[in-house]
């Protein structure tokens, strides 16, 4: 009927199939491995899902990090240009700039932010950020740090 020596109906179809997908359904249909599909999807569907929220959760853990040190650097800017002019003041003006970077930048992603403002040095001042990440897989608990500290910037009047 299609001109393929009697084959039957199925043989159109089975023709315009690569040859490497034409070899295995004809190997699979001799051997009875017709189930073996099946199987197979069972077996590599957690696999494959494992790799998909492992990717999630490894973009949640590195955007988190970043919004963590943006909204640290950002503070410890404020902090160096204030520190001179406002000692009492600069920590409380560096800490709303960190929750605003962060209230913008990723509230649901940086979680629980413990904001401390820093001076490991007499003339230095900086910001460390330590927050929770959220998590995809049950049980398992990120954290990230950030942390940025420079010198207080003071404006000095040549002599002249």
């Amino acid at each position: 009927m299609w001109g393929h020596g009697g084959r039957g109906a199925a043989a159109p179809h089975r023709d315009r199939m690569p040859g490497f997908v034409r070899r295995r359904v004809e190997a699979a249909s001799t051997r009875g491995e017709s189930g073996m599909t099946a199987i197979e999807f069972v077996l590599l569907t957690p696999v494959l899902f494992f790799m998909i929220f492992a990717t999630v959760q490894f973009a949640l853990y590195f955007f988190a990090d970043h919004v963590a040190q943006a909204a640290a650097q950002a503070g410890a800017r404020k902090a160096r240009a204030t520190a001179d002019e406002n000692p009492g003041g600069w920590r409380g003006e560096a800490n709303d700039v960190v929750e605003d970077y962060i209230s913008q930048l990723g509230p649901e992603l940086v979680l629980g932010p413990d904001v401390k403002m820093i001076q490991p040095e007499q003339n230095t001042v900086g910001v460390e950020i330590t927050a929770h990440v959220p998590s995809v897989f049950p049980g398992l608990d990120l954290t990230v740090h950030a942390r940025s500290a420079g010198p207080v910037e003071r404006f000095v009047e040549e002599d002249g």
